[in-house]
């Protein structure tokens, strides 16, 4: 198989929030997971977990999303600020009908962001929350003037306003956001983002409508058509900045997702054909926008994407506790590589979830914590980041089908990097990488590889993990190596 590059046709910029993050008021992602309080025998910085901070630098992580999810559209943002002994505490009646006490509010969101070094993306309430209540969180994190919010804000400790980088209008409103219709929601998203003031000129926040459920073009289409329509919007690109997709896969098969773990080849391959499917929803939806936004001025966002299996059993289902194996693994580079190719048009993705729930990146038990394969996948990843996308194309013999997928960039310093899946599970793939006249120099690679069932636990938690992948020759015009069967694989080449 050969896989053709050419440097000189560079095709746009990898947008960094493309590899960004989703945390929910869910199960243990936010407490246990994420914030420990300050108060907590395992080590933490203003009650943030540190070694599941420093981890997630270690990938780069560009841009969390929160408070939710379902969750948003029912939290009140006034209910997590001021003293934390005064804070009202609510049921989670979405998830697991456990207390939320509300101790990680608005003001831990942007010390956790802040800890990371990555920017903002809340998301508020339209299901349950009026207009005023949005209006007044907006004021609340980014005006710096006098206002009964930046008082209130100034009164809890925080006399400077946030950066407020993303803002989402809403959270599947089609569905656990509220059962709207698309015109119905559209109405309400064009009313509602009216107030979601920018209150500094110099930093605009990026509005996010809220979108699609996976295959419906119809809410797509209908939320553009409302929200194009006369008289004119206050922008070349309507009353939105980006338009949501959310996307899950998994091998379901009726009332059930499938083990996490205990699968068989039928299941992977259920799974990795849904996979794949991202690239048609792309196609499908940006075809869509196109209509409205010739010049792809709004971004396609996609902040729920990632696999969804079966809770580990003993758990509570209503956490979404589920285990990361090397299936996990293959999705995130074959979904990645997706996002890349695309970049033209998507502009943000959210990997649900961050921590503890779904396809998590970290996993924790009391004071132990372990680095899922998808953490790995990130960690390779991360160097396409504000990257130019560069040309490709794979070359394979015979008709049947590709079983090794691609995408390649090249950053600011001309170092090339190189990602690929092999998510075949018996045959290795001889590969040859050709550039059109770049002479490779330095090459380095990496790889994340293993059985389709392999997983980290925490007393094995290196079981699956980014190893050097040195077995490659250099020519003239390219390198030559062999792709295992359900790999990972990166390659910087110099």
């Amino acid at each position: 198989m050969k896989l053709y590059i050419n440097e000189n046709q560079r095709m746009g910029v990898i947008a960094p929030e493309i590899y960004g993050h989703f945390s929910e008021h869910l199960g243990r992602c936010i407490y246990e997971g994420l914030y420990v309080g300050e108060e907590s025998d395992i080590p933490n910085v203003k009650g943030m977990r540190s070694d599941v901070v420093e981890a997630l630098k270690k990938i780069d992580i560009p841009v969390l999303r929160w408070p939710g999810g379902c969750f948003a559209d029912e939290y009140h943002w006034k209910d997590g600020i001021g003293p934390k002994d005064q804070r009202k505490k609510m049921v989670n009646t979405h998830w697991g009908g456990t207390t939320e006490d509300n101790s990680f509010g608005t003001h831990e969101y942007f010390e956790l962001c802040s800890q990371l070094g990555c920017k903002t993306y809340v998301c508020g309430n339209v299901g349950s929350g009026t207009v005023q209540e949005m209006s007044e969180w907006v004021e609340y994190m980014t005006f710096d003037g006098v206002s009964p919010m930046a008082d209130l804000r100034k009164q809890n400790g925080h006399e400077q306003a946030w950066k407020l980088d993303y803002f989402g209008v809403g959270n599947e409103n089609w569905g656990c956001g509220g059962n709207m219709t698309p015109d119905h929601y559209a109405h309400l998203y064009r009313r509602y983002q009216t107030y979601v003031r920018n209150y500094h000129k110099d930093r605009p926040v990026f509005k996010i409508c809220g979108g699609a459920d996976a295959a419906d073009y119809e809410w797509t289409d209908t939320v553009l058509h409302e929200c194009f329509r006369k008289p004119a919007p206050e922008s070349a690109h309507g009353f939105m900045d980006g338009l949501s997709v959310h996307y899950y896969v998994g091998a379901e098969k009726g009332a059930h997702k499938g083990s996490a773990t205990d699968f068989g080849e039928e299941e992977w391959n259920a799974t990795l054909k849904r996979a794949l499917g991202m690239e048609e929803l792309i196609r499908r939806h940006g075809a869509i926008m196109d209509q409205y936004d010739p010049d792809k001025k709004i971004g396609m966002i996609i902040d729920e994407w990632g696999c969804w299996h079966d809770v580990e059993v003993g758990t509570n289902p209503g956490f979404l506790y589920q285990q990361n194996t090397m299936r996990d693994a293959v999705v995130a580079g074959l979904t990645l590589n997706i996002f890349n190719k695309h970049c033209d048009r998507v502009k943000m993705a959210c990997i649900a979830q961050i921590v503890n729930v779904l396809q998590s990146v970290v996993l924790t038990e009391g004071s132990r914590m372990l680095l899922t394969p998808t953490y790995h996948v990130f960690h390779m990843y991360r160097h396409h980041q504000g990257a130019e996308l560069l040309e490709s194309y794979l070359e394979q013999e015979g008709q049947g089908e590709a079983v090794v997928q691609e995408s390649i960039s090249v950053d600011r310093d001309g170092i090339v990097t190189v990602t690929l899946c092999n998510h075949s599970l018996h045959e290795a793939q001889n590969m040859e990488l050709l550039f059109v006249q770049k002479k490779p120099a330095a090459v380095s690679g990496s790889i994340v590889r293993g059985a389709m069932n392999a997983h980290n636990t925490f007393d094995e938690p290196e079981t699956v993990a980014e190893e050097a992948f040195t077995e490659f020759e250099v020519g003239d015009r390219g390198v030559s190596f062999v792709i295992p069967p359900c790999s990972v694989m990166m390659f910087r080449i110099g």
